[in-house]
């Protein structure tokens, strides 16, 4: 079946994560999303790892980067420097639904490309862009020119200001690339709102999506917190500012995370933990109690878990409080939840003797199930049938061949 999305078709103008991780969600939904990439493709292509046999110059390269973030598309090679080039991409605009990119402001408009030049061929198109401090049609940041990757995005944002290992400590960088992929979500999001208006109206818009503003809208508790009390959050350790216990805690073989959210919760933990009586205990019954005694309380539980694995606290604590174990990539790949939600997908890797596994989409349609249909594409690989397909003649059709190729 085709996902919730088919029919609509995305010209992806986009490189690095964010972009193309936005366009990529649009793609697992069913989407036809065409990626324009430059001749010699997108420079991703070319970033590792890299499986044994995998291309790494042929067709653009094939890394698992871009494997990973890019399945489900097409590729077609177009030099939007060239008069044939941009006069192809105005050609394709007047028949798409949307159009994506995030290079800096006014890149596209340098090109003659930006978005009132399209809508003029389009007034149906829904133009997205995704920027590290947004684009000023939406309100002049001024560091609207300032270049923007994850590690900026998480410090401006707000999110390394809140992670440390410890409360009062360094800020601390978190492991994957939020300051990417939660403005890409929030850009797919807006895409598929303006969508929904497109399509009632047959008005298209400008979706405009901060890198930054969109790691702040993800730290929205300090938001809030700072609003009521004129602090200001800091690193918070590998606990919650105000809920106790609730965090991370040691096993005998790694560690596990726990959480107390309310008073219901803490009657059976204190039971399982052979201390009962700390169920009622005016010290330790109420959470404003066991906040007034954080490191006690702390202290205790962590003493408890220790004395146990990984897998007898499961035994214990699963199903009966907020409970789970910290996994590595070999635990997630050897667990049953993650097979069975569809979430590790093997793909072809071109010229690879076995298939790389990606991370499937979270989100699972019943009518119109999404998903990892096909491998990313070599650069330019689907470039004749795109454009066939939109319309071009043949000899226009070999003319862009030819000027890729150069």
């Amino acid at each position: 079946m085709n996902g919730a999305l088919d029919g609509l078709v995305v010209l992806d103008l986009t490189r690095m994560l964010a972009g193309p991780y936005a366009t990529m969600m649009l793609a697992d939904q069913g989407a036809r999303v065409v990626k324009i990439e430059p001749p010699g493709g997108d420079g991703t292509r070319r970033n590792g790892p890299h499986l044994e046999g995998a291309l790494r110059m042929e067709g653009g390269g094939f890394g698992a980067y871009f494997a990973s973030i890019n399945r489900n598309k097409e590729s077609l090679t177009l030099d939007l420097k060239t008069a044939a080039g941009k006069a192809a991409l105005l050609k394709l605009v007047a028949q798409a639904d949307v159009l994506v990119e995030n290079y800096r402001a006014g890149v596209m408009e340098r090109l003659g490309l930006g978005y009132e030049t399209l809508r003029e061929h389009n007034p149906r198109l829904v133009y997205a862009a995704l920027r590290g401090f947004g684009d000023p049609r939406s309100g002049a940041s001024p560091y609207a020119n300032w270049p923007a990757y994850d590690p900026v995005a998480q410090a401006m944002g707000g999110i390394m200001g809140i992670t440390g290992p410890q409360p009062g400590g360094a800020p601390t960088k978190i492991g994957p690339g939020v300051g990417d992929i939660a403005p890409a979500m929030f850009l797919a999001y807006g895409i598929a709102a303006a969508c929904w208006q497109a399509q009632r109206s047959g008005q298209g818009q400008f979706v405009d999506v901060a890198m930054v503003d969109a790691v702040l809208a993800v730290c929205e508790r300090m938001v809030f917190q700072h609003s009521a009390t004129g602090e200001v959050p800091g690193p918070e350790g590998n606990g919650h500012p105000l809920l106790c216990p609730f965090g991370l805690f040691p096993a005998r073989d790694g560690h596990v995370s726990l959480g107390v959210p309310n008073d219901r919760f803490w009657a059976p933990l204190a039971r399982l933990m052979g201390q009962p009586e700390m169920a009622t205990d005016p010290r330790y019954a109420s959470s404003e109690a066991r906040l007034e005694r954080r490191a006690e309380v702390d202290r205790i539980v962590g003493a408890w878990t220790a004395r146990h694995s990984k897998a007898e606290l499961a035994a214990l604590l699963g199903g009966e409080i907020p409970f789970g174990p910290v996994f590595g990539a070999d635990d997630i790949f050897a667990d049953p939840h993650f097979r069975a939600r569809a979430m590790l997908v093997e793909t072809e890797q071109p010229g690879a003797d076995r298939p790389l596994t990606v991370a499937g989409t979270p989100v699972h349609l019943h009518g119109t199930p999404g998903g990892v249909r096909r491998r990313a594409p070599l650069a330019g690989e689907h470039t004749q049938q795109v454009l066939q397909d939109f319309g071009f003649a043949a000899d226009e059709i070999a003319a862009l061949q030819a000027e890729a190729a150069r």
